[in-house]
């Protein structure tokens, strides 16, 4: 800002709005008092040092919350690994348990085939359910369809004339 920001002619009072009243001319805003004594060139400076100030901070901040979101994104799928991990050993242990629950009642080998069976057939029933899923998707239609009609120099797919 120039070294006359906020002084006013000798005479003058101030409101509290901030609006100068000089006898001669009425109120003036802050505004109407900058355009009088700051050239264009200086309140465009101050304004560009404004907007850039601005830019920089939205920037930064949009760096620390995606540092936050991926530090938390982090520990939950470390979570979540550790979890699914801790399932596998309790399915894992649980299947032993039948395994020789029925070994109890026929020889462990044909015990242990059960168990293997009733796995391929929990295995079979996800894995189709998983395919089902997967054939529902359809991708990027929405986002195929607008590049789609992009005017041809804006596409670096096609060469433009």
């Amino acid at each position: 800002m120039s070294a006359t920001h906020g002084s006013h002619t000798p005479g003058s009072q101030t409101d509290g709005l901030g609006r100068h009243f000089s006898g001669a001319h009425g109120y003036e805003t802050r505004a109407e008092q900058r355009a009088e004594h700051e050239s264009l060139g200086t309140m465009f400076s101050a304004m560009t040092e404004k907007i850039s100030l601005l830019v920089r901070q939205e920037v930064a901040l949009a760096k620390a919350e995606a540092t936050d979101s991926a530090k938390k994104a982090g520990t939950g799928i470390g979570m979540g690994v550790g979890a699914a991990l801790a399932g596998f050993f309790v399915l894992l242990f649980l299947s032993l348990t039948l395994m020789y629950a029925l070994g109890a009642l026929m020889p462990l080998g044909w015990a242990a085939f059960i168990v293997a069976l009733l796995w391929a057939g929990a295995a079979a029933v996800l894995g189709l359910g998983a395919k089902k899923h997967v054939e529902k998707i359809k991708g990027l239609k929405q986002t195929r369809q607008t590049v789609q009609e992009m005017p041809d120099t804006l596409n670096p797919t096609k060469e433009t004339p």
